[in-house]
């Protein structure tokens, strides 16, 4: 009989969900048989969680915050930073660094893909297993599988693709790698099959089990991945089409609490798009969108994130070690100086003295910066009258440390800004309009311009002039508001390969040098070298994987040859 090898354990601790089955519990876990184990709903619910628990261990969600973030300007080496990511800091990547291995991603792809093809003979054996719990099941693993080929196109850009589960220890995938766009073609349509499938909103309540609303995969969750995968396709009105959806959705569950409870303190309509307030109604410091967001986690703008607040079974790693600490300590990574130095006496480049997402993504003590996003629970500091640190009264409280903070994959600012970035492509002057409204949407709501307080700034006349001053306005609103959350260099690549070269990206990424820029720069004008090698390891395990032209030298050459 054959044996499934890794069969997932239960996240009962991280998500309260059933436990394992009897038999996972009796039986060692490369022993146990497939025709005991598929028998009833709870043997798919274990494994479902298991899905969401192989993209929490260190290994993966490591790679999955380094791979979108690191290469672009806002990290730097920080302290005891590992030689493998110094070099990556470096550009100097080789095959034989242990972040071009996608093992671990591959490993929460197969369990999904183990989802997807045992799930429907449960069904057809077990009859407390529904049909609708079977297909939102199926709609679960197969947005995590999405995602998970989502980001290794991204990094690695043409990959193995397959939907089939491994079952035995004898059983290799050694495929030629897809490319890129016959690997998002096959999510879209994936994705496409089981979105509706998907469960709208687990729970309608403020109950403890709330938190599931966005850290398990939803219908809102798929929305926004699918719009996403569109932007990168080049297909706008369908990436606008399911931002809308997501938006109409946020928008009915805002009337839902206001019918409920009244109009919130904490929440307000900017435009027709309701918006956590950075400065709540009565109250006199800023701060409350990066506490509801970052800091208490699962908020009203969460889309899908990965739960660690509570979850006694896993750690954020990629928070808790690369970044900073409740000690002011720096972490393996730091940020560039240019980030934060000089915001508050307002001539910045980047970010107006007003702005929260600079004080709430950045410390420093004046000579030297580290990433806090993530790192504090709690931001505040006023607004008015600032023309120097000290007149903001900033107070960072910490409650937990950033091992405990969740990872968040979609919120509702990755919408509004792919609805404004798909407008701008688009092109037209009601497009860059439309555009600008959603981006300055985010705008205000950092710099608290509300109908009660300071007026707007930002002005739509400066850039709706052309294409290229609202994509360059896209992309500041986007690295203003995505600072250290895992996107910044993927937002360089798909520009690139839009632009079909990588000019706006070297000038970009390479601001954060001090020394060998021109070198550097050089380097990443190679239309190849954006992506990340395949590991040594898997062109040997691998013979029809075929290593990028850009990494091509000494013994990879032979290994590909």
């Amino acid at each position: 009989m054959k044996k499934i090898n890794n069969i997932i354990i239960a996240l009962s601790a991280s998500f309260g969900l059933t436990g394992c089955s009897d038999f996972l519990d009796i039986l060692p876990l490369n022993d146990v048989v497939l025709e005991n184990f598929w028998t009833e709903k709870s043997d798919v619910t274990s494994t479902v969680n298991g899905c969401y628990e192989a993209l929490e261990i260190s290994d993966c969600i490591n790679r999955l915050g380094l791979w979108g973030e690191i290469r672009s300007e806002n990290m730097r080496i920080g302290t005891n930073v590992p030689n493998e990511v110094n070099e990556i800091l470096k550009e100097n990547i080789l095959s034989s660094n242990p972040y071009c291995n996608w093992s671990s991603v591959y490993t929460a792809i197969n369990r999904c893909n183990t989802v997807c093809h045992y799930a429907p003979g449960v069904h057809a054996i077990d009859p407390n297993y529904t049909e609708d719990e079977m297909r939102s099941d199926i709609a679960q693993a197969s947005a995590l599988r999405s995602l998970c080929y989502f980001y290794l196109i991204r990094t690695f850009r043409d990959v193995p693709y397959s939907t089939q589960p491994s079952i035995d220890d004898t059983q290799n995938f050694k495929i030629p790698a897809s490319s890129f766009d016959a690997v998002l073609d096959s999510c879209i349509t994936d994705l496409e099959r089981v979105k509706d499938y998907a469960v709208r909103r687990y729970y309608a309540d403020d109950s403890n089990n709330a938190y599931k609303n966005s850290s398990r995969i939803t219908r809102p969750a798929i929305y926004a991945l699918l719009a996403d995968m569109y932007l990168w396709k080049g297909d706008y009105d369908n990436c606008i089409r399911y931002c809308d959806l997501v938006l109409d959705f946020k928008r009915e569950q805002y009337n839902d609490l206001v019918l409920r409870y009244g109009k919130p303190n904490n929440i307000a309509l900017f435009g027709d798009i309701p918006m956590i307030l950075d400065k709540p109604v009565g109250s006199t410091t800023c701060g409350n969108s990066y506490y509801e967001i970052f800091g208490e986690g699962n908020s009203f703008e969460s889309l899908f994130e990965l739960y660690f607040i509570t979850n006694n079974s896993r750690q954020n790693t990629w928070t808790g070690k690369f970044y900073s600490n409740e000690n002011l300590s720096i972490g393996h990574l730091s940020a560039p100086d240019f980030l934060r130095k000089d915001v508050a006496l307002g001539n910045h480049t980047i970010f107006k003295k007003t702005d929260a997402r600079a004080y709430s993504s950045v410390m420093g003590d004046g000579t030297r910066y580290m990433i806090g996003k993530y790192v504090y629970s709690r931001v505040d500091f006023k607004n008015q009258n600032i023309t120097s640190e000290k007149d903001l009264g900033l107070v960072l409280t910490y409650t937990r440390s950033p091992e405990k903070s969740n990872w968040i994959f979609y919120r509702m600012s990755d919408v509004i800004l792919m609805k404004a970035e798909a407008e701008i492509e688009k092109g037209g002057e009601d497009g860059y309009e439309r555009a600008f409204n959603l981006i300055n949407v985010l705008n205000k709501r950092a710099n608290d311009v509300t109908t009660t307080s300071r007026s707007d700034t930002l002005k739509m006349a400066d850039y709706v002039s052309s294409k290229e001053t609202m994509e360059e306005l896209l992309l500041a609103e986007r690295h203003r508001e995505f600072l250290f959350e895992g996107k910044r260099w993927f937002d360089l690549v798909r520009f690139a390969r839009r632009d079909g070269n990588n000019d706006r990206l070297v000038t970009l990424a390479s601001r954060k040098y001090l020394e060998n820029v021109n070198a550097i720069k050089i380097k990443l004008a190679n239309p190849n070298i954006i992506y990340f090698p395949y590991a040594k390891s898997e062109l040997k395990a691998n013979p029809f994987l075929k290593q990028n032209p850009a990494y091509m030298t000494g013994e990879d050459s032979e290994l590909t040859k």
